[in-house]
């Protein structure tokens, strides 16, 4: 008693004001309240994480909530990847526009200024890159410097490349279909995990509430033997074991939990929206099962198949390239040019800035033949026969790549087909489960049964639960196996909308 009263008296010297005790309440305040104006920077700081966390607890929303094809639509317009594959498509769409600029003319001007000396020796040379070129009598020798000027625009246009434009043009075509191959790729690859993932996330929901429902059983079963016991009527041992068996059926449950999450941050990484909340809207997956598969696909349309197509097509347009360079190149071309220099023929000066502006002025025109170099023949003759090789691989490639398609269409066919066999005998397996469950434990009542026959029945139960609502999905994800296998998901949503419309 006298505990109880000193607690008690402790407690009311820590009241507030008007109570006793309340004055060292006050003065911690007011001390707190002088530090922080005497610190005005930390009271500044104390507010700004105040209203981060307002603002952080305001932003709170509940998780979004996905169907499969909410979740599909998603990821396929905001996915990193199918952002940069779209980028790359649109890369390769500017290639063809600048493949077919190589049609047009062109037309080049130019005007230099220069001041220098005038000192010339006769001869010829070899051009460089480096010295200059002068014009001009040769004159003695003198650093006198004078000024100097050129201006011209030179038109030249190809009227004939023997096929070299358009093969190029070709070529910068073949990297555009590539690139869409690509972009289609990667939706149907995105589009694959997010399915997986939103499917798994399904099962393992439809997992953690049957081992809900099996936590409760079991608590139900649990409380009524431990009347029975302490009643006398059974023994103690039955009351630890109904209490072993809860505490699996929770273990099971929190195992079930977990998997369902890590599924949803898999999911939310996949759909491109990584640390964000989602929940998944299965039941009518759950309750409507597709009793057709899809429609039979050629594995040549399957989007892989179309991107390796896409390579054969490039190197065939590469090798196409290779072969127009052997032959010459005609081009018509002509240029309008002027000088001025204050210096004239007979080496006299000038002056007085006459050299700035052109004074002359020339014009030419003509047409250029640009014959192949000779000597790089055999270089390119070996670059068409890697480019030969390399067309060969990329057909040996296809060729594979449709093997492997047929092969996994029928493998995932297959699969369906025995899961929809094991979506039929589930219904089968849970009816008797829970006949059997309701018949142990009536005979656990009337003390014909052990606690262990029917810790056995809960069990049997529980896990059929959970195989019918994975067997139902089981035949949805068999179904999109299916469909990814045979690269069209448009008829599995085609499916998918039937079957909930007939299920509604």
């Amino acid at each position: 008693m006298e505990d109880v009263n000193s607690r008690q008296s402790k407690a009311e010297s820590e009241t507030p004001t008007g109570q006793p005790g309340g004055s060292s309440l006050i003065s911690r305040l007011s001390s707190l309240t002088g530090h922080f104006l005497r610190y005005p920077a930390l009271l500044l700081a104390v507010t700004v994480l105040a209203s981060l966390s307002i603002a952080q607890t305001s932003s709170d929303h509940p998780p979004k909530v996905l169907t499969l094809e909410e979740a599909l639509n998603y990821a396929q317009d905001h996915y990193p990847a199918v952002r940069a594959a779209l980028e790359q498509a649109s890369a390769a769409r500017a290639g063809v526009n600048l493949a077919r600029t190589q049609y047009l003319p062109q037309l080049n001007g130019v005007f230099q200024g220069s001041r220098a000396t005038q000192n010339q020796v006769p001869g010829i040379w070899l051009p460089t890159p480096i010295t200059p070129t002068v014009e001009g009598p040769i004159g003695p020798s003198s650093g006198q410097s004078f000024w100097g000027s050129q201006a011209a625009a030179l038109f030249s246009w190809e009227p004939l490349d023997f096929g070299l434009r358009s093969a190029k043009v070709g070529q910068a075509r073949s990297a555009e279909d590539k690139s869409e191959a690509d972009v289609s790729l990667t939706r149907l690859q995105v589009a694959a995990s997010v399915g997986d993932y939103f499917l798994l996330a399904v099962a393992n929901h439809e997992a953690a509430m049957a081992a809900q429902a099996n936590v409760n059983r079991r608590q139900v079963f649990s409380r009524s033997v431990q009347v029975l016991v302490d009643n006398e009527l059974r023994p103690g041992v039955d009351a630890s074991r109904a209490d072993a068996e809860l505490a699996r059926a929770k273990m099971q449950l929190y195992q079930a939990e977990q998997a369902e999450r890590m599924a949803l941050d898999t999911l939310a990484a996949v759909m491109g929206t990584a640390g964000s909340s989602l929940q998944v809207d299965g039941s009518r997956l759950v309750d409507a099962v597709p009793g057709d598969s899809l429609p039979a696909v050629s594995p040549s349309d399957h989007p892989l198949a179309r991107d390796q197509m896409a390579a054969l097509r490039q190197a065939e347009a590469e090798e196409k390239v290779l072969q127009r360079t052997d032959y010459p190149r005609f081009f018509l071309q002509a240029e309008g040019f002027g000088r001025g220099s204050e210096v004239p023929n007979d080496g006299s000066m000038i002056g007085n800035w006459n050299g700035l502006a052109p004074a002359r002025g020339n014009w030419v025109t003509g047409i250029t033949i640009l014959f192949p170099d000779v000597f790089s023949l055999k270089a390119r003759s070996a670059e068409e026969q890697i480019s030969k090789a390399s067309e060969r691989s990329q057909q040996a490639h296809y060729d594979q790549t449709v093997q492997d398609l047929t092969g996994q269409i029928q493998s995932a066919r297959d699969q369906w087909k025995t899961a929809k066999l094991i979506a039929e005998q589930t219904p089968v397996e849970l009816a008797a489960a829970r006949q059997s469950e309701t018949q142990s434990r009536a005979r656990y009542q009337s003390g014909l049964a052990t606690l262990v026959e029917v810790a056995d029945a809960q069990g049997l139960l529980a896990q059929a639960e959970m195989d019918d609502s994975v067997a139902r999905l089981g035949v949805w994800r068999a179904l999109f196996a299916v469909a990814y296998a045979q690269g069209n998901l448009q008829d599995f949503l085609q499916v998918l909308r039937s079957a909930t419309a007939r299920s509604n």
